[in-house]
């Protein structure tokens, strides 16, 4: 049984989120995607939030599991047990920053990361520019999956 990990602070999930989870999903026997919380960064939504609305996106994968982190990723990944962390690339810019990561996780545990390549018709799309369109009341619903957008539009009282 092989399993894999996408880590993400998923703030809120995007539809490129759920097209690299979608494709782990058929590659991997077990995949657990995780909430990573960083007390550096001030999210939309709780982790908790994010979590709930995680569940309710990926309901259709009976080997996709939801959790939560905070620390070191790669001592996560060896308390979950997987054999994988992949992550998802738009461009360049995320290769360049994910490479350095993917090599310190590799120096510090020995665990693989895999790339894996957004499709190019959601290669724009990012959690940043989806609170910024919702936030200045854009219409986000072929952004997010549909629980995703009712949450934000909660949010923005829209």
């Amino acid at each position: 049984m092989i399993s894999c990990l996408i880590p993400g602070s998923f703030d809120p999930p995007t539809k490129g989120h759920l097209d690299v989870v979608e494709r782990c999903a058929g590659i991997f026997d077990r995949v657990v995607v995780a909430v990573v919380s960083n007390p550096s960064k001030a999210p939309l939504f709780t982790d908790d939030e994010r979590k709930d609305l995680l569940l309710e996106c990926v309901g259709q994968w009976d080997n996709v599991e939801v959790d939560s982190f905070s620390g070191l990723l790669v001592d996560f990944a060896a308390k979950k047990s997987v054999d994988v962390i992949v992550k998802g690339l738009r461009a360049m810019t995320d290769f360049d920053y994910e490479i350095q990561m993917s090599q310190m996780n590799r120096h510090l545990s020995g665990i693989v990361t895999m790339f894996v390549a957004t499709k190019p018709e959601l290669g724009y799309l990012s959690s940043s520019l989806v609170k910024q369109v919702g936030a200045l009341g854009g219409n986000i619903d072929a952004l997010v999956p549909g629980p995703v957008a009712a949450a934000l539009k909660e949010r923005f009282n829209r």
